[in-house]
């Protein structure tokens, strides 16, 4: 009995010391990927794309056609992209 205690004792030993392993290793790997993705993510530089139409005013366009505004939320937006391109050309 004793020799079956004791091989039982080093299986739940050898089963611990594998599950720390893997644990504590896969905690490194977690934090290592997530520093890579984050030095992936973050750009040197910002790309801007310049257009001749806005979307958010040719949407709004659409939603007045369809319906009325109660608050005339957008305006502003509107004027200030529409004399900004007046400017521009």
């Amino acid at each position: 009995m004793d020799n079956a205690e004791n091989d039982a004792k080093k299986r739940l030993e050898e089963m611990e010391r594998e599950l720390v392993e893997r644990l504590t290793s896969d905690e490194l790997d977690v934090v290592e990927r997530k520093r890579k993705v984050k030095a992936k993510l973050s750009p040197k530089y910002e790309i801007r794309i310049q257009t001749k139409h806005d979307p958010i005013v040719e949407e709004t366009k659409l939603y007045r056609e369809m319906a009325e505004e109660v608050d005339n939320r957008y305006e502003r937006y509107i004027n200030r992209t529409e004399s900004e391109r007046d400017k521009s050309e």
